[in-house]
């Protein structure tokens, strides 16, 4: 836990330099407006009198001040307090003894400020049930302000009081009501949107679903609501919300309907229901519900406070603008452990953050900018303090900080990272890890930690979690760079892109802190039916947060579909099956050949490259057309079609008019030059997870395997092989030279049967320059040239027989010579091929190759072959030369 600040402390410093005689105890929270200024409470006891009295303030915590509103003459329990904008009217909420049942009950008080304290009335008869008021404060000028306050009594109702405008004091009878709300059993007051939400049951509709049977006691079904109520302040309020909710477990434990007085955010509320609405002005709005509940097994009392009786722990989360319900249950928590747990919900960002003491911290990835997939479990955010110790609860408009409202200490969340990297490098799950790579990579925009725990996890690159990683890495990177440098009108294109590997609705059950979390999701059917369509609006099209959340939702359910790897894959599948780079020609490449003019276009997609950051290898391809060229064309092609379709699609069903042609380019070309700039970036690290460093390792390339330890070279090679396979398997292009620096570095590696059959299986591809490398090696004994014949037959005829031309090696002469043989007995005729191997004995003559009747096996040959073709088309001393080479037993 990281406390920042301590209100209390801060609040004692304040009134101190005013009278430093008299001692402030029992700091209390009564309230939040919402210009974010606190409502607190405190006990000033001046020692001299032996007096003691109850104060209400204002504290300002950006300007550090405090304002004293009123004084009582003793020692009351205040519960809540609100003020208007003016600042010149407090209402405020006590506790106190009912003179005739000596039951406590709560009483609202109206104070004028400034005023006589004699002059402070009650605004409404005191009730057992619990009590508070909330001024409406709006976003008009202040002097304009209508003075409007809530009254909101637990299972009675909630009245709407207005003030009449008056010069003098203000009396009982300057009050106005309208009771908007009767018999609700929950409600809150969202002070950011000016919004009442409340909680009643609703008698069932019949004869919704077409064919549903109706049962004889369909009216007498009640159904628990949701209802929003949207406040204006020259309007009249309107119903903007109107949700069915399911609520399990509503009644397991009787726990006498006791309160506990939720100020922050103001909540109406008895114990057997903890629910809590969050918003922001993005149009997000997440329904959180947590209770405790029995596994199915004979029901046992939990009264004792040492009772350990294992109890199940769940909440949901109805994230309303992604139309789904997230689920978690935690199971076998001791009762006397569970009974203490207060759970803390939190927007921040594109985040809810779900904190429940001594078991873990979720961050739900329920934002905006994409599907809620991505959720993330971690340590407690707090493991320093016992739970009964917490009372957390947001603030409003403070997106890193929280208030335990128990000592008033004000605690930054922003350590989530931090627990997020102690998470990574524990044992659980795959689908953890990934999840936090997308939470830094996408949310947060940190590669540099993501890269240091790449970095970190290619200490084991044989686990089956390291190439899954490396693929959230890629897809995530990707979609990162082109979501930030993408025009605003084409922005909507980036919902059709790849952004993680996770699987949208899937269960994920994992163990942290010896507790067994369970963690599903579901679809909520016709979310917009249950938000007010804009045209019905008071005022139609205001833009504020239902009418965001309403275009939010009118474009989800007409979303296309992303972009998946796989298209591009079955493609691939064909295309590299025939790719031979010999038979392409220059004019027949999709793009530049390799060089200059492919580095061009590569920094035309993904900009200007970071000539500080090398790889070990150099960035050229020796064949006409490269690979990569040919895995970017295809990225291009499909990428730019399936968004053409997505969009063409969508078009006739939603505005989506500003998205043309020349958008669609833009999000293709952008999303392809990231790929191939993010699968440079990972090539870096994982190159440097295996100790490569530019600045002391000098020497590149070939030269730089040959010249490596055995142990490093394996180590080398087997990250590199992980990094393949995760690129393989999105279709994202690979840096060029990579092809052939991977498959030297496997030559070396590898046991030569074993580096056979990553060639034979197209893993290890023997480009030209491998191959001339290998030939060029100086050992030349029998079994190493066997090796090198056996690698030339793996390749394509044209490679083969150019590189056999240029292998200065006798055997190669004796294969030219058959092949030169060959093609005059079957009839191919053409220039004939000079005998290259200006290093083996001079030619000896026919004489060489007498018999009895001076006729050699030569000479017969070689009147064959002038029968067959012309002298010139006759290479007579390339043959000769093999003969001798031959005979002389070189093999």
């Amino acid at each position: 836990m990281v406390s920042v600040d301590n209100l209390a402390s801060k609040l004692v410093s304040i009134i101190s330099t005013e009278n430093n005689v008299d001692s402030y105890n029992e700091w209390r929270l009564l309230g939040q407006e919402r210009d974010e200024s606190f409502l607190f409470s405190w006990v000033q006891t001046n020692p001299d009198e032996n007096k003691s009295q109850t104060c209400i303030g204002e504290y300002n915590y950006e300007e550090n001040t405090l304002t004293p509103l009123y004084s009582f003459e003793k020692k009351v329990d205040c519960v809540q307090a609100s003020i208007n904008a003016a600042r010149t009217v407090l209402l405020f909420v006590l506790k106190e003894k009912c003179e005739e049942t000596e039951e406590l009950i709560y009483r609202s008080y109206l104070y004028k400020i400034d005023d006589l304290l004699e002059n402070t009335f009650i605004i409404k008869k005191g009730s057992k049930n619990q009590t508070f008021v909330q001024f409406l404060n709006f976003n008009s000028p202040v002097e304009t302000q209508s003075l409007k306050f809530l009254l909101l009594i637990h299972q009675e109702g909630i009245y709407q009081y207005q003030i009449r405008p008056s010069d003098d004091t203000i009396k009982k009878e300057s009050l106005t009501s309208e009771l908007l709300v009767k018999n609700f059993f929950w409600a809150q007051w969202d002070a950011c949107e000016q919004t009442l939400y409340y909680i009643h049951n609703k008698h069932r509709n019949r004869g919704l679903v077409a064919g549903e049977e109706i049962t004889v006691d369909d009216n007498t079904k009640v159904i628990p609501t949701l209802t929003g109520l949207q406040f204006h302040d020259d309007q009249p309020h309107e119903s903007v919300l109107n949700i069915p909710l399911n609520l399990p477990h509503l009644s397991t434990f009787n726990l006498s309907a006791t309160y506990e007085d939720d100020v922050v955010p103001l909540r109406i509320h008895d114990s057997s229901l903890d629910l809590i609405v969050l918003t922001n002005p993005t149009g997000c709005v997440c329904i959180c519900h947590n209770y405790l509940y029995q596994p199915i097994q004979p029901t046992v009392s939990l009264e004792d406070d040492d009772d350990t009786t294992p109890i199940n722990f769940a909440y949901s989360v109805t994230a309303l603008h992604q139309s789904c319900v997230i689920h978690c249950i935690i199971n076998d928590i001791p009762w006397n452990k569970a009974k203490t747990i207060r759970p803390l919900f939190k927007l921040r960002g594109d985040s809810l953050i779900v904190f429940i003491p001594e078991i873990c911290t979720h961050v739900l990835d329920v934002g905006l900018l994409h599907e809620p997939v991505c959720h993330v479990t971690i340590n407690p955010l707090i493991s320093d303090k016992e739970p009964h110790l917490l009372y957390l609860a947001p603030l409003i408009s403070a997106d890193d900080y929280i208030i335990n409202l128990s000592n008033l200490d004000i605690i930054d969340v922003s350590v989530l990272e931090n627990l997020m990297i102690e998470t990574f490098k524990s044992d659980t799950i795959l689908e953890n890890k990934l999840a936090i790579l997308h939470y830094l990579l996408v949310h947060m925009e940190d590669v540099e930690t993501a890269s240091e725990l790449i970095c970190w996890h290619s200490a084991t690159p044989f686990t089956i979690d390291y190439p899954e990683l490396l693929k959230e890495f890629l897809l995530a990177t990707s979609y990162a760079s082109v979501q930030k440098n993408l025009p605003s009108n084409a922005a909507k294109l980036a919902t059709l892109l790849p952004i993680t590997t996770l699987r949208l609705g899937f269960d994920m059950e994992l163990k942290n802190n010896d507790y067994l979390i369970n963690l599903r999701q579901e679809v909520l059917w016709n979310a917009s039916m249950m938000v007010i369509s804009p045209q019905l609006r008071i005022t139609p099209y205001k833009s504020d947060l239902w009418v965001k959340l309403w275009d939010h939702l009118a474009k989800l359910s007409k979303a296309g579909l992303r972009f998946r790897s796989s298209q591009v894959l079955d493609k691939l599948r064909i295309s590299l099956d025939c790719y031979q780079p010999e038979a392409l020609s220059r004019c027949s490449t999709p793009l530049s050949p390799s060089g200059g003019a492919s580095s061009t276009f590569a920094d035309f997609l993904s900009g200007t490259r970071n000539q500080t950051d090398f790889l070990p290898f150099y960035e050229m391809d020796s064949c006409t057309a490269s690979r990569q060229e040919h895995i970017i064309s295809v990225n291009l092609r499909e990428l730019s079609m399936h968004l053409l379709k997505q969009t063409s699609d969508t078009t006739r069903k939603f505005q989506m008019t500003d998205q043309s042609a020349m958008h669609v380019h833009a999000v293709a070309t952008r999303y392809v030059g990231a790929q191939l700039e993010q699968s440079r970036q990972l090539c870096q690290i994982v190159c440097k997870a295996a100790t490569y460093d530019p600045a002391e390792d000098v020497d590149k390339g070939f030269i730089l395997i040959n010249n490596l330890e055995e142990d490093r070279r394996y180590i080398f090679f087997k990250l590199l092989e992980k990094y393949y396979m995760a690129v393989e398997s999105l279709a994202f292009p690979l840096p060029q030279g990579f092809t052939s620096f991977f498959t030297y570095l496997g030559y070396r590696t590898m046991e030569f049967e074993m580096f056979e059959q990553y060639v034979v299986n197209h893993v290890c591809e023997l480009q030209v320059d491998v191959m001339k490398i290998i030939l060029a090696e100086e050992d030349e004994s029998k079994e190493n040239t066997a090796k090198k014949l056996k690698l030339l037959s793996l390749l394509p005829r044209q490679r083969a027989k150019r590189l056999l031309n240029q292998w200065n090696h006798p055997i190669g002469v004796v294969l030219r010579a058959r092949e030169h043989a060959y093609n005059i007995l079957s009839g191919v005729t053409g220039l004939p091929t000079r005998s290259r191997n200006q290093n083996l004995p001079s030619i000896k003559g026919l004489g060489s190759f007498s018999s009895s009747n001076n006729m050699s096996p030569l000479d017969t040959f070689l009147d064959l072959l002038t029968a067959k073709a012309s002298l010139t088309d006759i290479d007579f001393g390339l043959l000769i030369e093999a003969t001798e080479t031959y005979i002389e037993d070189v093999l």
